[in-house]
């Protein structure tokens, strides 16, 4: 009985076939998994400076203004016409005389006020949100009548500011201690 060989070319074809395949497995498998992880430390990272350049913005926009707000478009213009801001951003540390702003870099080396609004991956605004507190104070005299009763609202004495994408949030509105904490500090 004779012994059949298959042809040598049916053979190298089986070998490319396999090469191809370990090929496309080593991308789906391990390259494209490193470039997404990659992409998404970049924008939560992004993300994170713009949240604090904003932290910053509405510090500024409190001390200037008494009150923080919840109107991204009126922040951002604050930011541009501003001379408290302009002469933040031209200030140089007293110690090193190097120009140092309070505000910090993006991954462009710059400070860009018109992309600070945006978040990075869904490239919405951020949601920024300010609290309205309610205080009703009651007098009473030696008798057990009310006298007066005292009500204040105060608006934008808290703020909050979160991504739309999850990478954070900066402020709470309900506590005070966290009133300028980011929340991965």
């Amino acid at each position: 009985m004779e012994k059949k060989y298959d042809p040598w070319y049916i053979h190298a074809g089986l070998y490319v076939v396999i090469a191809g395949l370990v090929a496309i497995l080593i991308k789906v498998a391990v390259i494209d998994p490193q470039a997404i992880v990659a992409q998404e430390n970049y924008w939560k990272n992004e993300s994170r400076l713009r949240m604090l350049n904003l932290r910053e913005a509405m510090n500024l926009y409190s001390q200037t203004n008494g009150k923080y707000t919840n109107n991204m478009d009126s922040l951002i213009t604050f930011l541009k016409t501003s001379k408290l801001v302009d002469s933040l951003l031209t200030k140089n540390n007293p110690v090193t005389g190097k120009p140092y702003s309070i505000f910090k870099k993006l991954s462009t080396g710059e400070v860009n006020f018109d992309s600070i609004r945006f978040s990075t991956k869904v490239h919405q605004l951020y949601m920024l949100s300010i609290d309205t507190t309610h205080t009703a104070d009651t007098t009473i005299n030696q008798f057990g009548k009310v006298v007066k009763i005292d009500s204040t609202k105060l608006i934008g004495t808290k703020y909050l500011i979160e991504d739309p994408s999850g990478y954070g949030s900066v402020g709470d509105l309900k506590n005070d201690a966290l009133k300028n904490t980011a929340s991965w500090e």
